[in-house]
């Protein structure tokens, strides 16, 4: 009989051992409960935030800015300075600007600017830029060219909608990847729709 208690006594330990090291808690641990703090409701969406304007720079509000590496897209959690030549940014008439990771996820972001940006609206919007994907220089997102169905991955490796300052660039990046460009006013209209297919969820 002992030896049966030390065994489970043991097997309990490697369990608990288990959970550990996966990071996870047993089912009923008060303790590991209250330590790890409340959990999220399913239903929230964690946001990322925006950046303030620098009076001191000496740039006009509505310029571009260079893309912080804490920086966070708030259409997909990535971090845009880590693919810095898809980049995107909006900056808002307060000056605050939000940096995206894509070109693709800056139209996402225009259909539902609320729900990413708490207290903004697309009216609001003074600015909006784009990466050139030749230069890596920053481009008026109305002015840009957009190519669609490329052989190109974008940085979540499906879809794409790499952008270039003039048409000349669009063409030579079709001749050799495939794919058609759209301007702006054409993707504001509405998205193709296999882009359309990787818009974030929305909760009910």
């Amino acid at each position: 009989m002992p030896q049966r208690r030390r065994f489970i006594g043991l097997s309990l330990l490697g369990s608990v051992a288990v959970f550990a090291g996966l990071g996870l808690r047993p089912p009923g641990d008060p303790v590991a409960a209250a330590r790890a703090g409340p959990e999220l409701p399913s239903d929230v969406c964690l946001v990322a935030p925006t950046f303030s304007y620098d009076a001191t720079s000496g740039q006009p509000l509505d310029a571009a800015r260079e893309v912080p590496p804490e920086a966070r897209c708030p259409v997909c959690g990535m971090f845009p300075a880590r693919q810095r030549r898809w980049a995107a940014q909006v900056i808002f008439a307060n000056g605050e600007v939000q940096y995206l990771d894509s070109p693709l996820s800056l139209f996402l972001y225009l259909q539902q600017v609320p729900r990413y940006t708490a207290g903004q609206s697309v009216d609001r919007i003074v600015a909006a830029y784009v990466t050139d994907l030749d230069s890596g220089v920053w481009v008026p997102a109305e002015q840009a060219l957009y190519v669609h169905g490329s052989r190109l991955m974008g940085p979540m490796r499906s879809g794409n909608l790499p952008a270039f300052a003039t048409e000349h660039q669009a063409g030579a990046f079709i001749d050799q990847h495939g794919g058609e460009w759209l301007t702006a006013a054409r993707l504001r209209k509405g998205l193709p729709a296999p882009l359309q297919r990787l818009a974030p969820h929305t909760h009910g």
